[in-house]
């Protein structure tokens, strides 16, 4: 589970399993979508958990 913040005071909660490719696209590859609207993203918290069930 991952809190990312952008400089526009926004938070976006998510569950991924492949994180830094994830990242990478909402700040440099993804061109539509809700996270391009709001960049740059940074990191500001974030737990790793064995299962999805458990993240969530």
């Amino acid at each position: 589970m991952t809190d990312l913040t952008s400089t526009y005071n926004k938070i976006y909660i998510r569950y991924s399993t492949h994180f830094a490719d994830r990242f990478k696209s909402h700040n440099e590859l993804a061109t539509k979508g809700y996270t391009v609207r709001y960049r740059t993203w940074t990191i500001d918290f974030q737990e790793e958990f064995n299962t999805k069930a458990e993240a969530l």
